[in-house]
């Protein structure tokens, strides 16, 4: 996805539905890097910054929801 763009086009929920989705998928990376199976090291620094880019898209939402309700 890596394109910021992207996630502020998504739904919240759809948002929450890709943080799960790509925590999955960091928990199976983990498994693989213990049986020695983890061939593209690179996915984890990939799926943590994604997962750092929607929370700030969230973050960024809730602040302004607030201030617009005060």
């Amino acid at each position: 996805m890596t394109d910021i763009g992207d996630v502020r086009s998504k739904t919240d929920a759809e948002l929450k539905a890709l943080v799960l989705d790509l925590k999955k998928e960091q928990l199976n990376l983990r498994f693989e890097k213990a049986n020695g199976q983890l061939e593209n090291t690179a996915r984890f620094r990939a799926i943590r910054r994604e997962i750092a880019r929607i929370r700030t898209v969230q973050t960024e939402r809730n602040a302004a929801s607030s201030v617009q309700g005060a």
